[in-house]
C-alpha cells in the first residue's frame, strides 16, 4: 500500500462486507483487507479504498448511515 490509500475500520467483518457493497454499487474501487499491524480495530478486517475518493466515500457512509470506527490515511 502507498499514501495514496485510506482504510476504514469498523466493528465486525459484516459492517465490512456492507460497506464493500454500498462502494461497488456506487462505483468505488475497494478491497477488504486485514487491518494493518499498526493501526487497532475490534475486527480483524477492514476496507481499503483510494483516499482521492474521500468525499464520495464521505457521502456513501452518510447517506446510508452506515457505521465504522475511523478511516486512516495510509
Amino acid at each position: 500500500m502507498n499514501a495514496s490509500h485510506a482504510v476504514i475500520l469498523v466493528d465486525s467483518t459484516s459492517h465490512a462486507l456492507r460497506i464493500e457493497k454500498l462502494f461497488q454499487a456506487s462505483g468505488l474501487a475497494c478491497k477488504l483487507i486485514p487491518v494493518p499491524r499498526h493501526l487497532s480495530s475490534d475486527c480483524g478486517v477492514c476496507v481499503r479504498c483510494n483516499s482521492t475518493d474521500l468525499p464520495l466515500i464521505h457521502q456513501v457512509l452518510d447517506d446510508a448511515r452506515a457505521p465504522y470506527h475511523s478511516i486512516e490515511i495510509l
